[in-house]
């Protein structure tokens, strides 16, 4: 299905049901947003890890503009403000209240800016694997060469070079990284879930490339102006958003709480897939 909203067309999915019988009256459950990271991903990664969330509220999984199955457009709008914008009207267009606002890694940017900007429209804010501002890109290149084999210390290098040119330069890209994203990496399984992804370089570039925006995060300001209650989920062994950033937005988020998963990298859904789902569904639905 796709909004057709500011200028441009978001891909968007739902799973769940929003009112659910229960005894002689119909109950509405809670709608979640599955924000997607990257960028240059898709929503597809949260399928069908996270699906299980669905007995416990209606979810909704959108593509970012450029991305995925959403339409591409002006490169230079692929940005973490339009991003937020986008999803702020997404909300709208679908008559949606107050959300249950969850995203992953560039997607828990996406995800905090939003709720700092519009908190009369998150209800529940969770934050997983994620940092509030560019300090993380020399952080994770840091791990990155006490960590990493000859191949991927290329590969990051190529991330921070904006020097995506294709598909398959992402295919191998994740295909070098995997091993360091997840520590219960497998390779056959991680190769479907890539098939079903659709890969974005323009929009990777755009945010890691060196005038890229994600250069120049910082969303520390805002952070005192979320209201909504906030979970922030950390995996131990994360390499690029390691848990340092989360206990950071842990601090400037007033009364959230954190979490850090011991035995997990960047992909707590790959990695602790169970525990993670429990955690958010705790949360959220109670």
């Amino acid at each position: 299905m796709f909004a057709t909203i500011r200028d441009t067309a978001i891909w968007f999915d739902i799973d769940g049901a929003g009112l659910v019988p229960e005894g002689g009256a119909m109950r509405e459950r809670p709608t979640g947003f599955l924000i997607h990271g990257g960028p240059g991903s898709d929503h597809s990664g949260f399928k069908p890890s996270m699906s299980p969330l669905a007995q416990q509220m209606q979810l909704v999984y959108f593509d970012h503009r450029g991305q995925g199955r959403s339409a591409r457009g002006d490169p230079a709008r692929y940005t973490l403000d339009e991003n937020v914008e986008d999803m702020e009207a997404l909300r709208r267009h679908l008559g949606l209240g107050p959300i249950a606002s969850i995203g992953t890694s560039y997607g828990g940017m996406v995800a905090m800016a939003h709720a700092a900007r519009y908190p009369q429209a998150v209800s529940h804010l969770v934050l997983i694997v994620t940092a509030a501002h560019a300090g993380f890109h020399e952080r994770a290149r840091q791990i990155l060469r006490e960590r990493g084999n000859a191949e991927q210390i290329a590969a990051g290098e190529m991330l921070w070079a904006g020097g995506f040119r294709s598909e398959a330069d992402l295919e191998r890209y994740y295909e070098a990284m995997g091993p360091l994203y997840s520590r219960r990496y497998d390779a056959a399984a991680a190769a479907a879930t890539r098939g079903r992804a659709i890969h974005s370089p323009d929009a990777i570039n755009r945010a890691f490339g060196p005038d890229g925006f994600l250069r120049k995060l910082d969303l520390r300001p805002e952070l005192a102006r979320i209201t909504a209650p906030t979970l922030i989920l950390a995996g131990r062994h994360d390499w690029i958003c390691p848990p340092e950033f989360s206990e950071e937005i842990h601090r400037l988020i007033p009364g959230s709480t954190l979490r850090i998963f011991e035995d997990s990298s960047h992909s707590i859904r790959v990695d602790e897939p169970e525990a993670l789902q429990a955690a958010i569904a705790g949360f959220v639905a109670g």
